[in-house]
């Protein structure tokens, strides 16, 4: 806090002492703009000469600072001393509450006489430095989280390691309850789980490395051996496979989604010579490969994923966590002195506490598996999901400005290697999970285009790597409503990357819901590929093309501007190609699934499901058709799902991406035949829309159709196609 709770003038008290020595003010983590701000008695800030940086004030307990046109720039959110006892200023801008900048101390002032007030304000909750950065956090970034999500229930299966996890879990995350089923060896699981399965958001199942290798690996001496290590492997595979298959119950009974975790490897050779290390007889590469193993059958289930529990441990440090150090390699738990017997058999000398011989990181290990969970949870469920990046260019993509620091007479350039190589790799990363990929900068474009190749060296990205580029001076915020349109994606599915606090937050304040970021480049990798909001659980074949698909539809918009309309739906060749779900085995399920939960605008009811859900719809005579577009531009690939039940159309989703070309109109159209088909006679169809904030587009699909609204129930609209008459379905498509 900041005393006194009101300053503009002459200095009146304040604390901590603003006004003595200078400072050094530069974004969080980053580097200092300058080391020589001062903030003047008179309200002006000297020593740095910057439009957003130009006067000061104290109200409410904050120091505000604002720029030249007198607007607010930043406030403060925390005031503390570092070990050092310097003080530090955490500022917040306004309009980007993620942008943080640092006021530092230059010199130490000298500790006044009385104990000074309390220096945390408690009105706010501030994001940790970096060197504060839990493990927990590093591995998992929250940056790109906007939707809180409450694990409700959890189920665990395991040994003693999930043992460990739920008594230590359920205290320290009293919001969510966890439910322990003990497995070691090849036992059975109870039919029911403690609570109905339809209760768990998720079952984590802990395999126990143990029970896989036996405990015929204690005698080392035998992978001396012929056929010993391919004894163990041959084993060990069978036994995976069976305690897979028994603990995956729940799973294939009820479609629970399960989190796998796979073993954590000894972080030491076992091999009884240099020259045999990493080869077939050391532990350490048979329990990778087991890894390996355990990975490819996980696989093979639905709504099943591994988790790498083993990489977990590596960031931390195996040497704070695995407890080979103690026990036995192939225990693989966590070092915790729960099984000593603490002093009550007599020594010579008595056992110290383990901490004070192993430094132990077990709550950061718990807090880290933890989140390793929810993440993946965050993932599975599509929560916050991000469809598009866009970048800026000059300090962003790479180091400096191009017009500036890149001229041809000016050398040495600045260099490419570290963060720009790191962001240039992401890039193509993110390409490889279907998210797509844009520029957004203030620029020449002709000028960028032509010393692109000078620049980015070595060439690992060019400018066609871009589903989009808008290098121009318009507004960034206006230029990325315009990408958004052309990805047919709102703004809350966009992060914006850019180096510029003022871009930022103007885009922050013209578009809310875009996520932006990119104040520190040490960060921004990261973020963007570590996040489980770029992160997808399984790959599809529409998620594989989305760029060539985006690229294909730019195409098809520019044509649609030279014809009339329709010209342009006869020239378009357009067909599709229905498909029945009968089945969550079939390869356009995964599809089906992402496509229902990620789409807001071609929505009736704006309904998400569950594997379970889908599993029980088709199970009680539910019907699905899925459908394929293609056109003489692209391939749009599974672009649309109708949920059919009795003589109604429950629910229709359908990409955006292919709206405008009456194939909405055309695939209602075959799922009345297919509805009437099931029932003697001409039959009456029925269809209902909810309407949401968001489902617009699709409000009006019925009556476009052909179908009546009638009196809504409940606040859903109703519509029907009497039994006697036919559905409107264009004719310049083609079923294939």
């Amino acid at each position: 806090m900041i005393d006194t709770k009101h300053f503009q003038g002459s200095p009146k008290n304040i604390s901590p002492p603003l006004t003595e020595g200078s400072w050094s003010f530069g974004p969080v983590g980053g580097f200092f703009l300058t080391e020589s701000l001062v903030l003047n008695p008179n309200g002006k800030i000297d020593g740095y000469y910057h439009h957003n940086e130009r006067s000061w004030r104290i109200e409410n307990h904050r120091l505000l600072i604002l720029g030249e046109d007198g607007n607010l720039m930043w406030r403060s959110i925390e005031a503390f001393k570092d070990p050092e006892g310097l003080i530090n200023i955490i500022l917040q801008h306004p309009a980007a509450t993620e942008t943080r900048f640092l006021l530092k101390q230059n010199i130490q002032q000298p500790e006044p006489q009385q104990p000074p007030q309390e220096q945390h304000s408690p009105a706010v909750t501030t994001t940790p430095s970096l060197a504060g950065m839990s493990d927990a956090e590093f591995l998992f970034p929250s940056d790109l989280e906007v939707t809180p999500v409450k694990v409700g229930k959890v189920l665990l299966v395991g040994s003693c390691l999930t043992a460990l996890y739920h008594e230590q879990l359920q205290a320290r995350y009293p919001e969510t309850h966890f439910d322990y089923i003990p497995y070691n060896f090849v036992s059975s699981l109870p039919d029911t789980p403690p609570s109905p399965v339809s209760a768990y958001d998720f079952q984590y199942l802990q395999i126990p490395l143990r029970s896989v290798l036996s405990d015929r690996v204690i005698w080392g001496f035998q992978f001396s051996e012929d056929g010993f290590t391919r004894t163990i492997l041959q084993d060990a595979y069978s036994i995976i496979d069976a305690m897979l298959s028994t603990a995956m119950i729940y799973n294939e009974k009820h479609g629970l989604l399960t989190l796998v975790s796979n073993f954590i490897v000894p972080q030491m050779s076992t091999a009884s010579s240099m020259y045999e290390r990493g080869g077939n007889n050391d532990l350490a590469t048979i329990v990778q490969r087991l890894n390996d193993y355990l990975n490819e059958k996980v696989a093979g289930y639905k709504n099943a994923y591994l988790l790498n529990v083993d990489a977990v441990s590596s960031t931390i440090g195996k040497r704070y966590i695995l407890d080979d150090v103690v026990y036995f390699y192939s225990h693989g738990a966590v070092t915790y002195q729960d099984w000593d017997d603490f002093g009550s058999i007599a020594r010579n000398e008595p056992i110290p506490p383990l901490e004070t011989v192993y430094p132990v990181k077990k709550d950061a290990f718990l807090d880290a598996i933890f989140r390793q969970m929810v993440t993946a949870y965050r993932t599975t469920q599509q929560v916050d999901q991000v469809k598009a990046v866009v970048f800026d260019l000059d300090n962003t993509l790479w180091r400096g400005q191009i017009a500036e620091h890149y001229r041809p007479e000016a050398q040495p350039w600045p260099r490419t290697d570290g963060w720009p190589l790191g962001i240039w790799e992401a890039i193509h990363y993110l390409r490889a999970r279907g998210v797509l990929v844009a520029i957004c900068s203030k620029n020449d474009y002709d000028y960028v285009k032509n010393r692109w190749d000078d620049v980015i060296d070595p060439k690992l990205i060019s400018l066609d790597d871009f589903s989009s580029v808008k290098i121009n001076w318009i507004p960034k915020a206006q230029n990325i409503t315009e990408i958004c349109k052309e990805f047919n994606i709102k703004p809350k599915s966009v992060v914006f990357v850019d180096d510029n606090p003022v871009e930022r937050a103007a885009v922050a304040s013209a578009l809310p819901d875009v996520r932006v970021i990119g104040g520190n480049p040490y960060l921004t990798r990261r973020i963007l590929l570590w996040s489980a909001e770029t992160q997808i659980a399984r790959m599809t074949e529409v998620s594989g093309k989305r760029e060539e698909m985006i690229r294909g539809q730019i195409e098809r918009e520019e044509t649609r501007s030279t014809m009339d309309r329709s010209e342009f739906l006869a020239s378009l060749n357009c067909e599709v190609s229905l498909i029945n779900i009968t089945s969550t085995d079939q390869p356009e399920f995964g599809r089906t699934l992402e496509l229902t939960n990620k789409t807001n605008q071609f929505n009736t009811n704006g309904q998400r499901w569950s594997f379970e859900q889908i599993v029980d719809f088709l199970k009680n005579d539910g019907k699905i058709l899925a459908f394929k577009v293609k056109d003489k531009f692209t391939e749009y690939g599974l672009v649309g799902v109708l949920y059919l039940k009795g003589t109604e159309i429950t629910q229709y989703v359908m990409s955006c991406r292919v709206l405008g070309m009456e194939v909405e109109e055309f695939v209602v159209a075959e799922a009345v035949k297919i509805l009437r088909s099931s029932h003697a006679g001409e039959t009456a169809i029925t269809a209902t829309i909810k309407e949401t904030p968001d489902n617009t587009p699709c409000r009006e699909v019925y009556l476009r159709a052909g179908f009546r609204e009638i009196d809504a129930k409940d606040n859903v609209r109703q519509f029907i196609l009497n039994g006697n008459e036919m559905p409107v379905q264009p004719k310049h498509i083609k079923q294939g």
